[in-house]
């Protein structure tokens, strides 16, 4: 099931989840956020033709993380829908492009959050995108697409989403980056 689309945000309701990633129950975002409950979220690395990362600055309006600079494309897993569903969502919502193939699960994870928004279970996929994107606007305040040494070059420069930036650090374990 395809979680529903809020005008705010904060209303959109989200599955809470035991350690285990086991829903125990439901929560409007705002109320999620506020208490830090547990969740869930999926992060999406997008690549171009070329293999280039997209890369974007979050807008000044998000609830968490504002014009910060994020690597992935993603977000929360809305109440009752499948991780995998949230990925393919987000994704096409996020880089404005439908028909994208699904995105293909690359390993899973606890985000503790140091900033004390809580913890969520993240699911972190891949997905190749080889037409041109528009990026919904009410998310991406701004992007482009980045080889491996242009954002290894901008790491340590620029001001990451937390979450985002740990995903990346365990995919280039992973990689052997």
């Amino acid at each position: 099931m395809e979680s529903e689309p809020y005008e705010d945000p904060a209303e959109e309701l989200l599955d809470v989840v035991d350690a285990e990633d086991r829903v125990v129950g439901t929560a409007r975002r705002g109320e999620v956020y506020a208490r830090g409950l547990r969740h869930r979220c999926v992060f999406v690395r997008a690549r171009d033709a070329r293999g280039r990362t997209f890369v974007h600055r979050r807008t000044a309006t998000k609830l968490l993380y504002p014009s910060r600079y994020d690597l992935f494309v993603g977000g929360v897993v809305g109440a009752g829908e499948e991780y995998d569903a949230a990925a393919l969502r987000e994704a096409e919502e996020e880089l404005g492009v439908s028909g994208l193939p699904a995105p293909t699960p690359l390993f899973s994870f606890l985000y503790e959050d140091p900033d004390g928004h809580g913890s969520w279970w993240s699911r972190v996929y891949e997905v190749r995108c080889e037409r041109p994107v528009e990026p919904q606007v009410s998310e991406v305040a701004w992007h482009a697409f980045f080889t491996d040494e242009e954002l290894a070059a901008r790491l340590p420069e620029w001001p990451w989403v937390p979450d985002g930036l740990a995903a990346w650090e365990l995919l280039a374990e992973r990689e052997g980056r």
